[in-house]
């Protein structure tokens, strides 16, 4: 493993530690929890510290950006999640697509909460839902769709949220916005890749190169069709074995050449990324259910 990489899975900023301690105090304000992952890498994605930091709070998991996830595969994982007693919906939290059954997949999980609140004479009052996640799955994409307007800060890099906000989305509910949380080391460098990957950890602290690399790998062994209808791959450069020599057919295919004719594989890996997070490369998922 490069230095890069180590530094990759060793992450981990003072503020997300400060996260941890926003959680704990406010879990006991809310009724349950909604969960964002990457549709793309749902175990990857997902803090194993988040069980234990919302325990005994009900869970729903979000399946965000699943227009540019596997189809089939993201389906596995609806039917994994829900056999485990978790209510699962796949969504794209900037065109809204799933969205519109939020509402009514909250009010079944906390229909035992809602009939408490009659029972007591509170009837209407608001459900309260923490949304959580690590950073860049689209919290706050979620939250200002759901809301109807831009809110919440969004950018397409981990850190944007820092505090926790609250947010009324209407029909007698409200979300609590929290900042974004890795764990402080994965065991697992396949994960540190993944998370790489969809840009949950920060670009100024990785090799781009190595990360672009280890991508194109996966891509040629389980999708050789989205490298060959987006960047024109033919045999020749599929029968490839080395990932970085993958890397300078991408960048010569692109024109990516400098002075010598030399490609320059840094912008060709920045490309890549840049095209992976912002779904150019078409439909894919890195991960199945076991």
């Amino acid at each position: 493993m490069s230095d890069a990489i180590k530094q990759t899975v060793q992450w981990f900023p003072g503020h997300m530690a400060k996260t941890r301690r926003l959680i704990k105090e406010y879990l006991p304000k809310v009724d349950c929890v909604a969960e964002l992952l990457d549709a793309r890498i749902p175990l990857s994605s997902r803090n194993p510290e988040i069980n234990e930091l919302t325990s005994g709070k009900p869970r729903i998991v979000l399946l965000n950006k699943c227009d540019v996830a596997d189809e089939s595969t993201t389906k596995m994982w609806l039917q994994y999640f829900q056999s485990a007693g978790q209510a699962a919906l796949a969504v794209d939290c900037r065109s809204g697509k799933g969205l519109q059954s939020f509402d009514a997949v909250v009010k079944e999980v906390l229909k035992d909460k809602i009939r408490s609140n009659e029972e007591k004479g509170m009837a209407g009052r608001a459900l309260r839902i923490m949304v959580v996640g690590i950073p860049n799955t689209g919290k706050s994409s979620f939250i200002n769709r759901m809301a109807k307007r831009n809110r919440a800060k969004v950018a397409d890099r981990p850190g944007v949220t820092r505090q926790n906000q609250w947010f009324a989305i209407g029909n007698g509910l409200e979300l609590l916005d929290t900042p974004g949380v890795l764990w402080p080391k994965f065991d697992d460098p396949a994960v540190g890749d993944k998370l790489a990957f969809i840009g949950s950890v920060k670009d100024e602290i990785l090799d781009s190169e190595t990360i672009a690399c280890r991508l194109l790998k996966i891509l040629r062994d389980d999708y050789p069709h989205l490298l060959e209808n987006r960047y024109g791959f033919g045999e020749k450069e599929l029968a490839l074995e080395e990932p970085y020599e993958l890397l300078e057919a991408l960048g010569r295919k692109r024109g990516m050449l400098v002075r010598g004719g030399e490609i320059n594989t840094e912008r060709a890996a920045v490309t890549l990324l840049d095209e992976y997070r912002g779904g150019k490369l078409g439909r894919l998922s890195l991960e199945k259910p076991i």
